[in-house]
């Protein structure tokens, strides 16, 4: 058995140091209790860019250039090595960690972001990184397209994980590209909630037959800085709910085993069994001989979506 912790607290919003710092006591916590499998939600360093869904870009343009450069100054450099405190969290203590980061590329200029998740290896390395491939409406004017170089499933001790970010997760063919890798813990971290959300995760686990860890983020109007540009403007009521949490884990037949934590910051634990998906998958394989090759062939092109290449004199 392997236990699943995640954490569905908020960060602090567009402060980098002081989120990983949180994300680092709270992987300890979670390891005492015994978790090898530790996720945190979606863009949760430094925070989900909630505020797209209140802004117009013509008419708030000021205040969504304020917050952007804050977002920008505080994104995670994955190469530069801005994770480094969280990656020792998890060697220190031996687990798994999956956490959303709005990740700069600064070999690329460092102007673009970029929703990522990455996956810490209980040895202190980053075992993937994937870009959403597809940022969600008003998305779009804080992230940029990822690709599909970190489509990948990977070997942990807790099983063999792979992750889609929020409404990746209604894309089929990027669900499926994780089926044909074998995956058996399927991770969503995800900002968003609800009945329809919490169906869609029971359909990926009856389709793939795989456990599946929903991420959710909760957030309250009250846990936005004081220093917040326009704070009064967007978040007025300081005990608005902006997002209501709902993580879940379910198993390969579909059944809801932990959550939703809904309206609630804390930790939610969970029991996983890997050996129920071997046969789970022995009535339907949706990779194997549930699939029709003959008929449907997927190609996934994992080359870096670079906007540039140099080639120097040898």
């Amino acid at each position: 058995m392997t236990t699943v912790a995640i954490i569905q607290r908020a960060p602090v919003l567009l402060d980098r140091e002081a989120t990983i710092a949180r994300a680092v006591q709270w992987v300890a916590e979670a390891a005492a209790a015994g978790a090898s499998l530790i996720v945190l939600p979606e863009s949760f360093i430094p925070g989900y860019p909630s505020w797209v869904w209140r802004l117009a870009p013509g008419r708030d343009g000021v205040v969504m250039g304020q917050i952007h450069a804050r977002l920008q100054a505080n994104a995670v450099d994955v190469e530069g090595g801005d994770l480094a405190e969280l990656c020792e969290a998890a060697r220190a203590h031996q687990v798994t960690v999956v956490c959303g980061v709005n990740e700069r590329d600064r070999a690329h200029g460092g102007a673009t972001l970029y929703n990522s998740v990455v996956v810490l290896g209980a040895d202190g390395t980053v075992q993937n990184r994937h870009r959403k491939l597809m940022p969600t409406n008003p998305e779009r004017m804080v992230h940029g397209f990822g690709d599909a170089s970190g489509l990948r499933v990977v070997d942990t001790p807790a099983g063999r994980v792979g992750t889609l970010i929020c409404w990746e997760n209604y894309m089929p063919l990027a669900r499926y590209a994780l089926y044909a890798q074998g995956v058996e813990v399927y991770v969503a971290p995800t900002y968003d909630s609800g009945d329809g959300w919490i169906s869609t995760m029971r359909h990926i686990a009856l389709e793939g037959r795989c456990w599946v860890v929903g991420s959710g983020t909760v957030l309250r109007a009250s846990d936005i800085p004081d220093d917040f540009p326009a704070r009064a403007q967007l978040f007025p009521d300081p005990d608005e709910w902006i997002n209501d949490g709902d993580s879940v884990v379910i198993n390969p037949q579909g059944k809801v085993v932990a959550g939703p934590l809904h309206r609630e910051a804390g930790i939610l634990y969970a029991e996983i069994d890997l050996a129920r998906v071997a046969p789970a998958r022995r009535t339907l394989d949706v990779a194997g001989h549930y699939a029709r090759p003959d008929i449907f062939d997927l190609q996934v092109n994992r080359n870096p979506a670079a906007p540039v290449r140099f080639v120097d004199p040898e």
